[in-house]
């Protein structure tokens, strides 16, 4: 039985370079996440990382109006990480890229027990482009998620892919195509019962 208690909380980061109020399909497919948590008790926030001076670097503030540290403490305050980037090159996108670069960070805090602080937290990925390369980019952000803590669910991907040298975006279509809604179902109901999971019974100590 699915536990509908709005008891989780979700981060998601939007790697889009169009700043706000402009559209994004990387931000629509990031909405869509959030609404399909919604239905297994998760509440959250979408965090354009585009309209925030994120500093280069990796370590957790980098000082001089760095907007780093207050999406850290949003990202460490979650039960639920979910990273949406557009391809670009066949890579994620240059923001997205940052924000890895700035959890790197992650590596060298520890609680009292010594366990990274994004141990027992959940890591999901979205993706959206016109070309080829979810797959490609789903593994480097798997990765790198991995690397500096987070738990990844199974399934834990959503993704849509235009057809090659065209230029249609996810958010011209007309309708969300049943492939995507369904996968981002399955993603919600894993990501959310994970995290649950590990809410009740965390790692153990390091």
């Amino acid at each position: 039985m699915t536990n509908t208690t709005p008891d989780l909380t979700a981060v998601v980061l939007v790697g889009t370079l169009s700043p706000s109020p402009a559209p994004s399909s990387s931000e629509l497919l990031a909405r869509q996440v959030l609404t399909a948590l919604s239905a297994h008790g998760v509440t959250g926030t979408v965090i354009r990382l585009v309209d925030h001076d994120i500093r280069p670097g990796v370590q957790a503030d980098m000082g001089d109006g760095d907007a780093w540290p207050a999406i850290r403490a949003q990202i460490l305050a979650a039960h639920i990480l979910v990273v949406a980037t557009p391809i670009w090159m066949g890579q994620p996108s240059s923001v997205t890229k940052r924000a890895l670069e700035r959890l790197d960070a992650e590596l060298s805090e520890k609680d009292d027990q010594g366990r990274l602080l994004t141990y027992g937290k959940v890591a999901a990925v979205a993706v959206v482009g016109n070309e080829d390369g979810a797959h490609h980019v789903s593994a480097e952000l798997f990765q790198a998620l991995d690397d500096v803590g987070f738990t990844i669910p199974a399934g834990a991907v959503t993704y849509w892919v235009g057809r090659a040298m065209e230029g249609v975006d996810y958010q011209d279509l007309d309708q969300t195509p049943e492939s995507v809604a369904s996968t981002t179902a399955t993603l919600a109901a894993h990501t959310a019962h994970l995290a649950r999971l590990l809410a009740r019974e965390p790692y153990p100590p390091s």
